[in-house]
């Protein structure tokens, strides 16, 4: 099931901030997790200013939260804010999302995630094919995002596994 609830334009260099949840998320849980972040993010400000945000639910597994700068920056206490019900939702449904010690990875069509020291034993063993695409949290903004965030193993972090 795919979920993109989201205003982003795809035209603005937004900041991105990426959750990645260590398994897909199952239809009820992405529908409330939709509903959470409808409710915050309609009530996101820096300095009692609105912030411009949207987010969206990419391959069932990684949430994007997108802030244009361009019209009012995300400060320390609006980042904290949001990291607040990022925790709430991953103390409730057990996601993973603040585990940065993780690779996501497609194999055959599928989305798999794996400990990163299980997934480099792998790609060093043979037991997951270099003709695979694999996932970058790092992006920070949309346009990296949409452009790098899924790449093939030989352009993506993992090319460096030896």
């Amino acid at each position: 099931m795919k979920i993109e609830e989201s205003n982003i334009v795809e035209a603005n260099d937004y900041r991105v901030i990426i959750y990645p949840a260590s398994r897909p998320l199952e239809t009820k849980e992405a529908k409330t997790i939709t509903e959470k972040l409808f409710d915050f993010l309609a009530t996101w400000a820096a300095h009692g200013k609105p912030l411009s945000s949207s987010f969206k639910i990419e391959k069932n597994q990684f949430i994007v939260i997108c802030v244009d700068e361009e019209k009012e920056m995300a400060s320390g206490c609006s980042i904290d804010a949001l990291g607040k019900i990022m925790r709430e939702i991953d103390e409730e449904y057990q996601l993973g999302l603040f585990d940065r010690m993780k690779a996501s990875f497609v194999e055959n069509g599928e989305v798999k995630t794996l400990k990163l020291i299980d997934f480099k034993s792998k790609v060093r063993s043979g037991e997951i094919s270099k003709d695979i695409e694999v996932f970058d949290f790092s992006k920070n903004t949309y346009m990296e995002f949409i452009g790098n965030f899924l790449l093939p193993f030989e352009r993506s972090w993992a090319a460096g596994i030896k």
